[in-house]
């Protein structure tokens, strides 16, 4: 089974969606956390950080996964999860790993 650079850019997209997600998260769960006391509403605002930071770890895993070639169910669900954090990295990564499917054991 020949490696292309379709599985590899599909895997460092989805990474940096992965990435991109946990930092967002990070910040919208510390604002919402922060002035939880003090505004209210922003409870939700922490439970949408909570909620990307998620999405995050499993599109960080699941890029993981893409670069290794494995499970191409488990690589084309984290690129969807791509999507959340930064649209256009994540139709590029989930367009690259449909094209890439004959490389996944």
């Amino acid at each position: 089974m020949q490696r292309t650079w379709k599985g590899t850019t599909a895997g460092i997209l989805t990474l940096i969606g992965g990435i991109c997600g946990i930092a967002v998260g990070g910040i919208l769960a510390t604002v919402g956390t922060a002035f939880l006391m003090g505004i209210p509403g922003l409870e939700l605002m922490a439970g949408i950080g909570v909620g990307i930071i998620a999405i995050g770890v499993i599109a960080l895993i699941a890029g993981i996964f893409t670069l290794r070639r494995r499970s191409w169910g488990f690589a084309l669900a984290g690129a969807i999860l791509a999507l959340f954090p930064i649209i256009p990295l994540g139709i590029l990564a989930i367009i690259f790993v449909a094209m890439g499917k004959s490389e996944f054991e």
